[in-house]
């Protein structure tokens, strides 16, 4: 029988786990900051308008912070320091 042998691909060049970690994290943030918009929506303001303005204002300050978090990883560069 042939072996198997099975590599492992390291979790900086694993672009699967990144998405799906982005994916992950790009959800909770819009969820929990629409779910804050709402209670704000709903403790500050009386016009059904204005309640909606704070729940699409929570959705964006969620993906707004989201993306810039996912972007800043993605991107991210690893410099190796030698000590000389």
């Amino acid at each position: 029988m042939a072996e198997t042998t099975t590599k492992e691909i390291p979790a900086d060049y694993d672009l699967n786990a990144k998405w799906d970690a982005y994916l992950d994290l790009g959800v909770r943030r819009f969820v929990y900051s629409s779910a804050t918009g709402v209670l704000a929506g709903l403790l500050l303001f009386r016009s059904p308008v204005t309640r909606w303005a704070s729940v699409a204002f929570g959705a964006g300050v969620g993906i707004g912070s989201a993306y810039s978090e996912c972007s800043q990883k993605f991107n991210a560069v690893e410099t190796h320091v030698s000590k000389d």
